[in-house]
């Protein structure tokens, strides 16, 4: 069986308590042994970090110690897959920027608030993550973010959508859901689901996720059969 470790806490807004027993049992139907931790010593140790397929966060902004960030590195780039939804990812540990850098993606503004109707727009094509998937209405936060231009953008919405500063710029497609690598590791991440029933009334947002948790699961498997090391990565320049 693979093996998924979620840890879930920050913020209680976002429901981690609900999403990460929804994301536990979209593993389980694929044979995935699932733990579910709730303080962030989890990943206090590389090593066990290392025996991982997949690394799943559910926690809201909050405070890290690098040296765990430095960990979770190391283990993504081992072959590690990372995934993650909303703030529950892509807001966690504001002031990390290696955190930032390993996501893709750092949340900065939902104009409107919550409630804010709008479109996913699917990048047809772009990744089996989305095959089949068609342009869908989502009523939530609808999130703005500052991205990695390294991504790989597997869906996006369109921006201004309610009035605000910064409609004074042009429209811009912003990625919804993308995907990236770390190292030898996968990592998958869509704005989608700042609470648990936006998967039950957007079902499409829910087959994104589980896609993307089981995409980004694949990479350890694919090093090891592949012989992939990290040499390559390493350097001990100061960086952050």
């Amino acid at each position: 069986m693979k093996k998924a470790l979620i840890f879930q806490g920050g913020w209680d807004g976002h429901e981690p308590v609900q999403t990460s027993r929804r994301f536990a049992g979209l593993l389980q139907k694929h044979d995935y042994e699932v733990r579910i931790e709730d303080t962030l010593d989890c990943l206090a140790d590389a090593d066990k970090l290392k025996e991982l397929d997949l690394i799943v966060s559910c926690w809201t902004m909050g405070e890290i110690d690098h040296q765990y960030v430095v960990n979770l590195s190391e283990a993504l780039g081992t072959g590690v897959g990372l995934a993650g939804c909303h703030g529950g990812m892509c807001d966690s540990f504001r002031q990390n920027t290696e955190w930032q850098f390993i996501t893709g993606g750092q949340w900065i503004s939902h104009p409107g608030g919550d409630g804010i109707e709008y479109t996913v727009n699917i990048c047809h094509g772009s990744s089996p993550i989305t095959e089949g998937i068609a342009d869908f209405p989502v009523c939530s936060e609808h999130y703005y973010l500052h991205v990695d231009p390294a991504i790989e953008v597997l869906a996006t919405t369109r921006f201004p959508s309610v009035n605000y500063y910064h409609i004074s710029n042009k429209p811009v497609d912003m990625p919804v859901a993308w995907t990236k690598y770390w190292g030898n590791g996968r990592v998958f991440y869509t704005s989608l689901g700042h609470h648990d029933d936006v998967f039950d009334r957007s079902p499409e947002a829910q087959l994104i996720m589980e896609r993307g948790m089981l995409w980004a699961g694949e990479g350890r498997q694919y090093a090891l059969d592949h012989k992939l090391t990290t040499e390559r990565f390493i350097n001990s320049a100061k960086m952050y």
